[in-house]
């Protein structure tokens, strides 16, 4: 997943809504275009048109429920299209399979979609440092269902899987760091322990065995 999050944030980010919704889609485009860095010039009401383009965005807010393709149907065909892509997932789907999936499937980001508007400068801000925003009312989901759990960070020390936390709660390497109170350096290297440790690496394939190992 982290491959597709190394935005450069030096120059002006190009941003399209996959959306079906073409009132929110505007709203949103308005908001994006309010943003220093970023320009929203291209709204598609379906992944197929998306994909039937020329456009090679910077950063996608895909929605879930569309009439053609589905957002889950379309993130591996737009990571075809267009690898270094970052894929915001914008959905009122809040179950906690669908989250997953997302993110194994690629995408870097979740939002409620009642939720964009009060969050879109989090959201770009977190791509920018590595992270993998989600509104704090999936990320809550996220966290209850890995406490539901046993079983999956039994090998990692308390540091590393403050860590492994942290990642999976969308945070970026730098809000770890502060979270914890430790180094930049210092989080990196837990993270390189933790993916040895178990035996992965990328953030897709931690979210993946957070979910399915008990």
């Amino acid at each position: 997943m982290g491959s597709n999050s190394n935005l450069n944030f030096n120059q002006m980010k190009q941003v399209i809504i996959v959306e079906d919704d073409i009132y929110l889609a505007q709203l949103i485009q308005s908001h994006i275009n309010d943003l220093a860095g970023f320009t929203c010039q291209h709204i598609f009401s379906d992944p197929t048109e998306f994909l039937a383009s020329v456009i090679q965005p910077d950063v996608i807010l895909l929605d879930i429920i569309m009439p053609e393709m589905n957002g889950l149907e379309a993130i591996p065909k737009i990571l075809e299209k267009t690898p270094s892509v970052s894929i915001v997932m914008n959905t009122i789907k809040d179950d906690p399979d669908t989250i997953f999936k997302t993110l194994q499937l690629g995408a870097v980001g979740y939002i409620d979609k009642q939720s964009f508007v009060m969050n879109f400068q989090e959201v770009f801000s977190c791509l920018e440092n590595d992270g993998a925003y989600m509104t704090p009312k999936i990320a809550k989901k996220v966290i209850n269902f890995f406490q539901r759990r046993s079983g999956v960070f039994d090998n990692l020390t308390k540091r590393e899987s403050d860590v492994a936390h942290g990642i999976l709660e969308g945070l970026s390497y730098k809000l770890i760091a502060d979270k914890y109170d430790i180094s930049i350096d210092n989080v990196r290297m837990n993270v390189k322990k933790i993916y040895r440790k178990l035996n992965i690496n990328s953030k897709a394939e931690l979210f993946n065995i957070a979910q399915t190992k008990i």
